[in-house]
């Protein structure tokens, strides 16, 4: 189950740094066109929620999940017919709008309920950590293939072939390789039956987003959002992968550092770390201390808002926290990276500057009023 989040969640975010690129080599769209088309993403993770609580109870709850993974692997395959249609502007907008409603939907029947089922309840707050760490993970490790197969691609390809779109064509096969194997490791795995509710709704908000978890939604929409527009810059492979130490060291810092430390102090940890990662951008862009920094920050904040979403629920809304986190991580990431294209193409220290600020109303959020309110309102 783990291992599937992360091949789909590689699908996704491999196509943050190489998208971008085939929209504008091979579509000719601009920068803000760009941007709109990355950012519709987010809006697509919301369309298909509220009917989730419906199709896991109506159908069954692995095909659910595999069929949305089949829709986001068939759209991976679009750009190899080089169909006219696929170069206009507002059918682009559609196509990634249906990435991101497949992917959310996948991603909301996967955390919210295949994880759930298949532990015992003692377990699933571990089960749904381990699950979201190699969904983090998924963060580093999609841009680092997703780069790696355009540089191996621009390797062999003719040079009488324009290299970049042609390259960014091997990275979509590669996510398609992805979705194909996710859904491989859920169809090996057998999930009890469930009977469906008496008063069953098609519309709902069960298992799509927890009201009551609005503040932590808003606190952690500011962070990724941050995140985002720094995934909008050009970066070097390597760069993600000293992201991945960063992350490792955060889950090291989990265990011996913050285990019996102040409830607060993790996240502050992490959204100091955030911000001192970009005051080294702003200052020497390229800082090798950088991208440690912001990985191990990422992942502190990362970590403990999920915990902070599980302990807000009440019974039976474990799994709409789970979605409801999912949604605040995946969106935020989107319009982040929609809005570095849209308004700050060839503006980096603008943006480092933006950034900055969202990481530091992020803290101030968090310390004056966050945490308080969340000691008020949580439930477990």
């Amino acid at each position: 189950m783990v291992l599937a989040n992360l091949l789909l969640s590689m699908a996704v975010t491999m196509l943050i740094p190489t998208l971008p690129i085939w929209l504008k080599e091979a579509a000719g769209l601009d920068n803000r066109q760009v941007g709109l088309v990355m950012g519709s993403f987010a809006l697509g993770l919301f369309l298909p929620g509220a009917f989730c609580s419906y199709l896991v109870q109506q159908y069954r709850r692995n095909v659910v999940f595999m069929i949305c993974v089949l829709v986001l692997a068939a759209s991976m395959t679009l750009p190899f017919f080089k169909l006219p249609a696929l170069h206009l502007f507002p059918i682009i907008l559609v196509w990634r709008g249906l990435q991101g409603a497949a992917f959310g939907l996948a991603q909301m029947v996967l955390s919210s309920t295949l994880i759930i089922d298949t532990c015992e309840s003692h377990q699933r707050t571990e089960a749904n950590h381990s699950a979201t760490w190699f969904g983090r993970f998924a963060l580093s490790l999609g841009p680092m293939a997703g780069l790696l197969m355009m540089q191996l691609s621009s390797l062999i390809v003719p040079s009488s072939i324009p290299a970049s779109p042609m390259s960014t064509l091997n990275v979509f096969f590669l996510a398609l390789v992805c979705c194909v194997a996710a859904i491989l490791l859920v169809s090996f795995i057998r999930f009890p039956f469930r009977i469906p509710e008496d008063n069953l709704h098609v519309l709902s908000l069960d298992r799509f987003f927890l009201t009551s978890g609005w503040t932590l939604f808003l606190n952690l929409l500011l962070v990724t959002t941050a995140i985002g527009m720094l995934m909008s810059l050009p970066v070097p492979v390597h760069a993600y992968g000293m992201v991945m130490l960063g992350f490792l060291l955060a889950l090291l810092a989990q265990r011996f550092v913050f285990c019996d430390a102040e409830l607060k102090s993790e996240v502050i940890t992490g959204l100091l770390l955030i911000g001192a990662s970009l005051i080294i951008l702003l200052t020497s862009r390229y800082s090798p201390l950088t991208t440690p920094l912001l990985g191990l920050g990422v992942g502190l904040v990362g970590g403990r808002f999920l915990l902070f979403f599980i302990k807000l629920s009440r019974h039976c809304q474990r799994g709409t926290s789970q979605s409801t986190f999912m949604l605040g991580w995946e969106s935020g990431l989107a319009i982040g990276v929609g809005v570095g294209y849209y308004f700050f193409s060839g503006r980096t220290m603008e943006m480092l500057m933006v950034a900055f600020l969202l990481v530091v109303a992020a803290l101030l959020m968090y310390v004056f009023w966050t945490h308080r309110w969340f000691l008020e309102h949580k439930n477990r």
